[in-house]
This record gives C-alpha cells, structure tokens and sequence, in this order.
C-alpha cells in the first residue's frame, strides 16, 4: 500500500492498513490561504509585535520557538464579555477573502499535491475556545462562562460563525482531502471547563462547521494535545475522523477499546521526553516504541508527536522516530 493507501484504511472501522504510518507520512501539510494569512499576518520568528485580526497582540521574539498571543490587563480586546459587541470589531472575513482570483495560486497548489499521489492538508489555527482567551485572557474566559453566561454564549456563537465561514472558503475553493483543524480544550490532566459546559458553549459551534466538511468528503482531523477522554464520545459525535495530538496521559488502550475504530488517535509520542535539545537517540528510539507497542495492538492508531503539524522543534529527532517507526514495522 502506498502511505496514502494506509492512512486512509487506518481511519475505516473495518480498515486493514498494511503497516503503521510514520506521522503525517501520506499527506502534504499546506497552511497558506488568503483566508488564513489576512487574519494572522505574516508570522515569522524576529517580528514586532503584532495585531491579529481580532486585536489580539502577538509575539514571537528571537528565542522563542513559536508565535504567542500576549494578552494584558491593558490590551485585552474585551474587558466586559456584556459589551462585546462594542469592544470587538468581527473581522471582515468574507468582504476581503471571497473573489476567486485570490485562491487561484493556492488552488493550483493543492491540485499539484493531489496529482502528486498525496493528500492535501489544509489548516484551521485558533479554534473557538482558543479564541475566547485570545480575546480578554484565560482567566476572564473561565470567570465568563460561570459569571456572564449569556453574553459568552453570544459571543461564542458569533466566533463559531466566524470560524464556519473561515472553514467553508477553505474547503468551497481549495477542496482540501483533509482539514487539521485546531482548538485545545485542556491541559495534559484534565478539560479545563468542565464536560458539561464545553458540550454548552464550545460543541455547538463545531456541529455546523465539522457537519459541512463531512458533507464534502474532508477528513475531520482535530489537533487538541490535550487530556480529553470525558468528551471522546461528543468528537465522535461531531465527525471527527482522527483525534491528532492525543497525549499518552491519556489511556489510549481503553479508549482504543471504547471507540471501536470509530475515530482514530493520533499521537502517543510523549514531546516532552523526546523533543528536548539534549535528547539522545537513545531516549527517542525507547519512547516510540513503547508508543508502538502499547498502541499499535488496538489499531486505529497513528504514531506520531503530539505537537499540531509535522515536525520536531528540534531536527534531530524526526529522523530518529521516524526510523524507530520502521523497525518496529519491519519487526526489528
């Protein structure tokens, strides 16, 4: 089978992929759309600060491996979730992002990937409750939905709408074979809302968007390297097809048994063991193939580092899971 072959058997109930993947091996991860790129900017390591679409400061200093929102007391776009709709100006997503001569370029690229015998990876950063605390900071956010629950339900569907008409452009222009799609709802040990009140405020907004992909034939991939095993039956729900960034603080055999291939998970590689300066080879040989056999027997599984998209922070250890991947394919 070719990579593409097999990942597309791994996510079948039924599926009998040939061999394990080595993390996003068959795909062609391409983030750049003008959808994404008017409401980002343009992000590089080095930059001034700068404000998102949103209002939303970020940074990425020189030492820093990757952009961060920078949210304070003084430049939080909300401080009142009551006067949201005076202190936040939605941006203008579909005014400046819908006249086709913009995806054209972007267009022909994913058609080249697809030609290649590949799958096309589009990208969805900055889910919707990761927006929430971009917006006025997380402690805010965890007080609103207690304290302001009616104003934060407001702004939540306007964001869910928001990131809707985001995904629609992406897939009505790009036909993307699969969308990665980001929102992390916890912490390596636990949700950080409680299960009830994600199914609330953040599930809803993800019923129309996922429901419209699964309509067109996108895969659902949903990046959250988070402790989520309360809420794994609502991803089903939802149309996930692959749970990617899966932490190994998760139990991953039980909930490979409790699936039953209905969704697959994606990750299992501890980044916190093997992607340090200082790693040895050593180190990373030994962690992925603990991932490898504890996980590969339940199948439906995708060794892969819990980060949300290809690669290592650090070059040296990409090669090395990479390759530990193919011995224990290769029984070695």
């Amino acid at each position: 089978m070719t990579a593409k072959e097999i990942l597309l058997e791994t996510i079948k109930v039924d599926g009998k992929p040939s061999r394990l993947l080595k993390q996003f091996e068959g795909t062609v991860f391409y983030p750049p759309n003008p959808a994404g790129n008017y409401i980002r900017g343009n992000r590089h390591r080095g930059m001034d600060p700068l404000m998102d679409r949103f209002g939303t400061m970020i940074l990425w200093p020189e030492d820093q491996l990757a952009a961060m929102p920078h949210v304070t007391e003084e430049n939080k776009v909300i401080s009142d979730v009551c006067e949201w709709k005076e202190q936040l100006k939605m941006p203008e997503l579909l005014e400046n992002c819908s006249d086709p001569e913009l995806w054209k370029p972007f267009k022909e690229k994913a058609d080249e990937i697809k030609a290649s015998g590949k799958l096309f990876m589009a990208f969805m950063p900055t889910g919707v409750f990761e927006r929430l605390h971009f917006l006025m900071g997380f402690e805010d956010m965890l007080a609103n939905f207690l304290l302001e629950p009616e104003a934060m339900m407001e702004l939540t569907n306007a964001i869910g709408e928001y990131r809707y008409q985001y995904m629609k452009l992406i897939v009505d222009n790009l036909e993307p074979d699969i969308m990665l799609s980001h929102d992390d709802w916890g912490s390596k040990h636990q949700l950080f809302i409680s299960p009830d009140t994600w199914r609330e405020f953040i599930k809803p907004q993800y019923a129309k968007t996922y429901g419209y992909m699964k309509e067109k034939g996108v895969i659902v991939m949903h990046h959250a390297d988070s402790f989520m095993e309360p809420i794994v039956e609502d991803m089903v729900e939802l149309g996930v097809d692959i749970w990617q960034g899966v932490l190994p603080q998760n139990d991953i055999p039980k909930l490979q048994k409790q699936l039953k291939g209905r969704m697959t998970l994606m990750g299992g590689i501890d980044a916190a063991i093997v992607d340090q300066a200082d790693s040895t080879e050593e180190t990373i040989r030994a962690e992925v193939r603990r991932a490898c056999e504890e996980y590969a027997p339940g199948g439906h599984f995708i060794p892969c580092i819990t980060y949300g998209g290809p690669g290592c922070l650090y070059p040296h250890v990409d090669p090395v899971i990479d390759d530990e991947i193919d011995r224990y394919n290769q029984g070695k």
